[in-house]
């Protein structure tokens, strides 16, 4: 894999949270700031902290340098009219990274000028460098440039590559949109214990601290989610009680399946617009 300390000039359009999270990530794992180009219009407080804290310029568009990597950190319904100015900054050793939900190779290329494109599907919490990141190549794109986006991407967690890009639709509604998931069962949670007496603040801390807890035992411990499941399920006891109803035929899993299904396909749309 590319060391990031020679890896040549990055330029970040899109200063936002993910692509504040990322950077973070890339200057923790030994990119020099010398090396780093923001570009942001409307930077936040936090973007501007962040700048600070680094000595960073923040650009409002992109600029003369031809960077070794551009990475597109913007949301995908203003991704066209952003690559229609970056032909001034695209030489041609450098490769497109783009975290843009939904917007397709094909896309990025056209808007581009370039082949030398990468697509990616992080997720939030790549912002504690906990994130797991589904990537997948253009036609372009060498084993060296293979190896500087698996650099960038790693300093967020997780990188899995796949060779058809449908796939990263499923990557989308599974692990990119995921943590909202999570984050919803947290509240359901915290309310049906509120709907069986608790306090509201109470059922909150045990929901959220019961998520944190599982989820830190789920990466300690390499079994399978259904042996833990398990582990936790005594016979005729008060979990499978409870399992009785999240297993059902009508239960968790087709809510599920439906839930990443509507997500997909809102992905597939965002690819097509």
């Amino acid at each position: 894999m590319t060391d990031l300390r020679s890896i040549g000039p990055v330029m970040l359009i899109g200063a936002g949270k993910m692509g504040i999270a990322l950077a973070t990530g890339w200057l923790e794992a030994g990119l020099p700031p010398t090396n780093l180009v923001l570009v942001e219009p409307h930077p936040s407080e936090e973007t501007k902290a962040f700048a600070a804290e680094y000595d960073l310029m923040i650009y409002d568009q992109a600029l003369g340098l031809r960077p070794n990597v551009l990475v597109l950190a913007v949301k995908p319904q203003v991704i066209d009219a952003v690559m229609e100015g970056l032909a001034p900054v695209i030489g041609p050793q450098t490769l497109i990274l783009s975290i843009a939900a939904g917007i397709s190779l094909t896309r990025l290329e056209q808007g581009s000028g370039t082949d030398r494109v990468v697509r990616s599907m992080p997720n939030t919490p790549a912002q504690i460098g906990k994130g797991v990141t589904g990537v997948v190549a253009g036609p372009g794109v060498d084993q060296d440039g293979k190896s500087a986006a698996e650099a960038l991407l790693s300093a967020a967690g997780l990188v899995v590559w796949f060779d058809r890009e449908g796939d990263l639709d499923a990557v989308t509604a599974v692990s990119g949109s995921g943590p909202a998931y999570v984050f919803n069962l947290v509240e359901a949670l915290a309310a049906a214990g509120v709907a069986q007496g608790l306090d509201e603040h109470v059922a909150m801390v045990l929901a959220r601290q019961t998520v944190i807890g599982s989820a830190a035992l789920l990466e300690a411990d390499a079994a399978p989610a259904s042996v833990l499941r398990q582990n936790v399920t005594s016979p005729n006891g008060t979990t499978a009680a409870a399992l009785a109803v999240l297993m059902a035929a009508d239960g968790l899993a087709p809510l599920m399946e439906r839930a990443v299904g509507a997500a997909r396909q809102r992905s597939e749309e965002l690819g097509r617009s």
